[in-house]
Order: C-alpha cells, then structure tokens, then sequence
C-alpha cells in the first residue's frame, strides 16, 4: 500500500511539473517561421521568411498569395485570420535598388484601413501615411485568381466589386515621388479635393479641387 501510494504520488508531481510553464534562455537561434499560437492553437502571429511566408488565412482557410515577395510578420484576430502585418524587402535588381517596408492594420476579414509605407525603386523613392475606406461586406478572397485573370475593362472592375474587394484612399501624408512633401485628402469615391504641398525648394501650395479633379482655388 505504502508502495502504491509513493508511487501514485510522484506521477501527480511528474503531471504537475509537466503543465508547469518552462522559460529556456538561448544566445542564437535559426528558424525560417515561428507561429505564435493561443493555447487551444489559435494562430495569433507569424514570423517568416520569405519562402516560408504564408498565404492569406480566412475562415481557417489559408489562400495562396503570389504577390508577397517580402519576410515579416503576419498578425491574425481572436479567430485566427489575417489582421495587418509588418513586412519589408529589398536589394538589388538588375544594378538597381529597390527597397521597401510596410505596417498595416487591417478592417475585419478586409484589406488595410491604416498603411506606413516606404518604397525605393532606383531614383523612384515615397514614403508616408495612407487611411483607406475598406467595403462594409466580407471580401471573397478565393475570387481574387480568377478575377486577376480576367482582360481589363468594367467586367473585370464589376467582379471585383461584387467580390468585395477594392478600397478607396482617404488621406495620405509623406513624401512624394517628386519630392514634395504633401497632405492629400480625398472624399469618399477616392478624389482629391484638399492638397497641401511644400517642394522640394520650399514653395508651399494649398490647392482646393472640384469632384472633376479640376483646381478651383490655389493659395501661396
């Protein structure tokens, strides 16, 4: 009995220390991903590389992405689905630098509502603040292939809007790829109306537009 008992009491300590949180301090280590999960295995992060950079995870479902040639990180929502991200790139193409990074955040099983971005691409360089409008419906992602594969025209315009996918700038602030510094606000279908520039010499402009993108009032 005394046996059995000894023995029942250091199972319930191995159980024990086996649930107990460990902490493990390392000088150097190597991964191409590390997913950061929920303890029922909810994906809440990635940190990838570039070759091992996920695709778009919706409904639990992980959609392929050909248009992500960057390493970061990938944020998800209490459900497990893509949220916003920090990704970036770079180096040189055919002797030609070309740079880039950008946080987001995105709108609910949506694209980006708030963007930081900076590009370089040879003597091509902006970087700056983007708010966009985002549609109030679920994009249906899984259409994106066929719809990219579409010819040009209104078809293909009125397929993506039907999918839910497509948002409409609001604001930007940065630097140009004419090296004005600028504030640009746009009403809700995506047109300029207020612009706030200062050149690269330091001329400051103030221009108001009309719903045509016709300049109606300039102060300087």
């Amino acid at each position: 009995m005394y046996a059995a008992v000894l023995t029942l009491g250091f199972g319930a300590f191995v159980m024990m220390g086996s649930r107990a949180p460990r902490s493990e301090s390392l000088q150097e280590l190597n991964v191409e991903r590390i997913n950061v999960r929920e303890p029922d295995g909810t994906l809440r992060m990635t940190l990838s590389s570039h070759a091992r950079m996920p695709g778009l995870i919706l409904g639990k479902q992980e959609i392929a992405r050909t248009d992500r040639p960057q390493a970061g990180m990938l944020f998800y929502n209490d459900q497990g689905e893509e949220n916003g991200g920090l990704i970036f790139n770079g180096g040189l193409v055919d002797g030609k630098a070309e740079n880039g990074g950008s946080l987001t955040f995105d709108r609910y099983r949506q694209d980006q509502t708030l963007q930081l971005l900076s590009v370089e691409d040879g003597q091509d360089r902006f970087a700056g603040l983007y708010v966009n409008d985002q549609p109030d419906s679920p994009a249906a992602y899984d259409r994106v292939a066929r719809i990219v594969a579409m010819p040009d025209g209104t078809d293909k315009q009125a397929a993506f809007q039907a999918a839910h996918i497509g948002g409409t700038q609001r604001a930007f602030l940065g630097r140009g790829s004419d090296k004005a510094s600028q504030l640009v606000l746009r009403d809700g279908q995506g047109r300029k109306r207020l612009v706030l520039r200062v050149t690269e010499s330091g001329d400051p402009t103030i221009q108001f537009l009309d719903a045509t993108g016709k300049v109606v009032r300039t102060f300087q």
